[in-house]
């Protein structure tokens, strides 16, 4: 065996080692909890409960132009960048309001109140809460970009509509990986039903 080919051989072990221990780390990640209202052919209705958003407003609606930007913004809050120097756990998904303002978001763990979170340092990020929701939701895999969201938000709502389902506010889109996780990646697009009384 050659140099190289020893070389290649362990970096492949390596890169494949590494790509289940961010499988396994991202499936350990808070996520929202949820309950799945109505299962249809191409999405499901989705009843999620109250939530705390760290958001930030990014300046374009495309998800190549902005969402690095958007994203270390609110990392910089969870990170440390707040009023008491705290680490906040990171959870998925990662959100994007996909509107003509767009909006980045992270969810913060249920064991925060809006009351004990501390105060951004950035007045660039605003800490809200979101009543509860229901939501029609399309997942989709691989890496998310503004083609493919746009291709899956169109699908959607097309589906929703045949559904004869009504909607209100702007499609969502939500990642659940780092940018490192090659394998087992998970998107999806979201956006709000107005439920049937």
């Amino acid at each position: 065996m050659t140099r190289l080919s020893y070389f290649l051989s362990v970096s492949t072990v390596l890169f494949i080692l590494s790509q289940f221990f961010m499988a396994y780390r991202t499936a350990r990640i808070e996520t929202p909890k949820y309950k799945v209202i109505q299962q249809y052919d191409d999405f499901e209705v989705r009843q999620y409960g109250s939530m705390i958003l760290a958001q930030t407003e990014i300046k374009n609606n495309s998800f190549d132009k902005s969402s690095r930007s958007g994203f270390q913004t609110v990392a910089g809050y969870i990170f440390g960048g707040n009023d008491e120097n705290k680490k906040i756990a990171m959870t998925a998904p990662v959100i994007m309001d996909l509107g003509e303002e767009t909006k980045m978001s992270f969810v913060m763990p249920q064991e925060h109140s809006i009351e004990s979170l501390p105060e951004p340092k950035s007045d660039q990020v605003e800490l809200l809460k979101v009543a509860p929701k229901q939501y029609a939701v399309l997942t989709f895999h691989g890496y998310a970009n503004d083609t493919k969201i746009a291709k899956y938000s169109k699908k959607l709502i097309k589906s929703i509509r045949g559904e004869g389902l009504k909607t209100r506010g702007n499609v969502q889109f939500m990642g659940y990986n780092a940018p490192w996780q090659v394998f087992g990646r998970k998107n999806e697009v979201a956006i709000e039903i107005i439920p049937e009384v």
